[in-house]
């Protein structure tokens, strides 16, 4: 892919939702859903081989020069989340397809490509004010997009979504402008490695790195999180959960690597915020009642792991394996709970009870995701929680320690919790009036009781899927994700590829305007 065609994987889903919204035909709208994750991702694809060669892709959109105009750039670790988050909202997307969210209004579809332009604008963009901008092209449809999908509690929780991410964004619109007060750009190739040369900046970016971690759900602002995304529907709170948290901390993962330099001296604070939000997550997920609020929970403790990996290790990689599989992973679990909720109308433990029996194939698959979520094999589950492991014991450090300890205690939390969720809706063969579920054939007879379509188990199927092939082609992934950590670890490719050469940015200067 050429350099200037970049921008068209932001641009090109702003005019697929300008005519979804447009056309009357909604099988247009749902088309175009559907295809622009999946070019995303193969776009991403090629990107990752173009990336063999060319370590990092860029453009200056406007033809302005280095500095001043908005860059558009990919590299290995952009491309990596380019696929994952074109596959995870592509099979999110069918899920919505498949539980008849398109047919309940015309406006789905545009919402739903709005909110895929935002978050290719944000992994593509190297320029924290239009990191800001992508940001909000994927809130404004998805405060519409709770308001119109889930059960009673939509508009209640969507208020408490407006709010928290509106004042959210206040506080990082803040930060990008202290930012440029202190450092003269908000270019992130300009502003490399500055937190370590003047104290101003880092606390401006500080601020940013906080508004970030508050969006991706991070203790002690987390609890919107848990609240809000059960409330909307099953398949937009798998893309939620494939997109909004994961864009905050992809954000997170590019300027600690860019502009803090992967230093572990300016990560105590978000260490220990870390390592808190794991066992609060953890130890959250093992009260509530219903099932997808139980997978809420195991998201902010997903947050907290990949927060810890990223800070208290020399190399990103763990913190990128794991946040891979844990959108795959949480994205098949919310899409064969929902499978299960959209059919029995309910996702409440014991409410859902005897799916052992009664629906073996959304059992077994139940099963292996569960293995990934707390890193079974054969899973990627395990290549996760092995990376993140190994990357906190490298430094040898009582920091490193103390964060391989927590890891293990909130996968052991993680399990009692996920085997609580598993004896509620699958095992348990007893319904609360007493009766058996399942094991009458007379009253099945007489009362026949609804089965899950196949069809409603692909696209979770195909997640576990793709958590069973990472596990077992691991092989073949991971020269991927060490290209991208070495372009993280080193960024003279990417400042040169953006900047064009050291002497380039002519308007200003990091330290202050010149």
């Amino acid at each position: 892919m050429t350099a200037l065609l970049l921008p068209l994987l932001a641009a090109g889903p702003v005019m697929a939702a300008a005519l979804a919204a447009m056309l009357p035909w909604r099988i247009v709208g749902r088309l175009l859903a559907l295809a622009v994750p999946t070019i995303t991702a193969i776009s991403g694809l090629g990107l990752l081989v173009q990336h063999h060669t060319e370590p990092v892709v860029a453009t200056q959109v406007g033809g302005f020069i280095p500095g001043v105009a908005i860059p558009i750039v990919s590299d290995s670790f952009t491309a990596l989340m380019l696929v994952a988050t074109g596959v995870v909202a592509a099979l999110s997307i069918l899920f919505c397809d498949l539980t008849g969210e398109f047919a309940r209004s015309r406006y789905f579809a545009p919402l739903v490509l709005l909110l895929l332009a935002g978050a290719n604008g944000a992994l593509l963009t190297g320029d924290l004010f239009n990191l800001f901008v992508f940001v909000e092209v994927m809130l404004l449809p998805s405060y519409a997009l709770i308001a119109m999908t889930g059960g009673w509690r939509r508009l209640g929780v969507g208020r408490l979504f407006v709010v928290v991410n509106l004042l959210t964004s206040t506080v990082l619109l803040a930060g990008v402008g202290f930012v440029y007060a202190s450092a003269g750009a908000v270019n992130l190739a300009a502003l490399a490695g500055a937190a370590g040369e003047d104290g101003r900046v880092a606390a401006a970016l500080g601020i940013v790195v906080m508004a970030l971690c508050i969006k991706a759900g991070a203790v002690p602002v987390h609890g919107w999180l848990p609240r809000a995304y059960p409330g909307t529907s099953a398949g937009v709170m798998a893309l939620f959960s494939a997109l909004h948290t994961k864009v905050a901390l992809y954000a997170v993962i590019r300027i600690w690597a860019t502009a803090f330099d992967l230093d572990p001296a300016w990560g105590r604070v978000i260490l220990v915020v870390a390592l808190i939000t794991i066992l609060w997550g953890a130890i959250a997920s093992a009260a509530p009642f219903d099932a997808r609020e139980i997978l809420a929970w195991q998201m902010v403790s997903g947050v907290g792991v990949i927060l810890a990996a990223l800070v208290v290790a020399s190399a990103p990689g763990g913190a990128i394996v794991y946040m891979i599989h844990h959108m795959v992973t949480i994205g098949a679990l919310i899409m064969l709970v929902g499978a299960a909720e959209h059919i029995y109308r309910s996702d409440r433990l014991g409410t859902l009870t005897d799916l052992w029996h009664r629906e073996r194939p959304l059992a077994v698959l139940l099963v292996l995701a569960i293995a990934a979520l707390v890193g079974l094999p054969p899973t990627s589950g395990l290549i996760g929680k092995l990376e993140v492991l190994s990357a906190a014991v490298e430094p040898g450090t009582v920091w490193g320690i103390a964060t391989v300890v927590v890891v293990l205690l909130g996968s052991l939390i993680g399990l009692v919790a996920t085997l609580r969720l598993w004896r509620g809706i699958a095992w348990r063969d007893v319904a609360p009036d007493g009766e058996s579920p399942g094991k009458s054939d007379d009253d099945e007879t007489i009362h026949p009781r609804p089965r899950i379509p196949a069809r409603l188990l692909v696209p979770g199927g195909a997640l576990v899927a793709v958590s069973v092939a990472l596990f077992l082609g691991y092989g073949a992934v991971a020269p991927e994700v060490d290209r991208a950590v070495g372009g993280l670890v080193d960024t003279a490719a990417y400042v040169q590829a953006v900047l064009g050469g050291p002497n380039a940015l002519t308007s200003t200067t990091v330290g202050g305007v010149s």
